[in-house]
């Protein structure tokens, strides 16, 4: 479930369509829980539904911890990618916002984080010297993926939280205690 201060909005004509903040979300705060409407595929699954949907799970799912294929049933599936994203992947499903998402302001997400299959180029953004999304793009930046997030969980608790109880695995209260 994508955060509730949010909406789709046309980005441009390069991009398409992405989410943006309605309201100021601060650093430290749940943008994304997985929940009980998102859907998951395994490899299996995703041969069972046959070519004419290969194309859409390969735009709009990404890939967990698990290997399996996760496609979000509300507007989390048009958040885009960025070298410098505003919101990073955990560990147990779900994201968090590594910096103040301002109204109007895109959430994004590293691609790299999303256990891609092939390495894709990428939009150039200032700022960054990247321009393909690899496989190894999770080994190769945890360090400060790893350090974005540590600062963002130090705001974990000062900030308001309306998908905390959205966690359907209970994993996310129980971390959160222990932050």
């Amino acid at each position: 479930m994508l955060h509730p201060h949010t909406e789709l909005k046309f980005i441009r004509k390069e991009i398409g369509y992405g989410v943006v903040a309605t309201r100021c979300i601060p650093k430290g705060t749940i943008t994304w829980v997985m929940d009980a409407l998102d859907r998951k595929f395994n490899q299996q699954d995703i041969e069972a539904l046959g070519p004419e949907y290969w194309e859409i799970i390969d735009k709009y799912t990404f890939r967990n911890a698990d290997g399996n294929y996760i496609l979000c049933w509300d507007h989390a599936r048009f958040v885009n990618h960025s070298f410098r994203p505003t919101c990073i992947t955990t560990a147990y499903d779900f994201e968090l916002a590594v910096k103040d998402i301002y109204p109007g302001q895109e959430l994004t997400n590293d691609y790299g984080t999303l256990n891609v299959c092939e390495p894709f180029y990428c939009l150039p953004e200032k700022e960054s010297p990247r321009k393909i999304v690899m496989p190894d793009d999770l080994l190769a930046n945890h360090e400060e993926w790893d350090r974005q997030l540590i600062s963002a969980f130090k705001h974990f608790h000062k900030v308001d939280q309306p998908l905390i109880s959205f966690d359907s695995s209970r994993i996310l209260v129980g971390k959160a205690k222990m932050i």
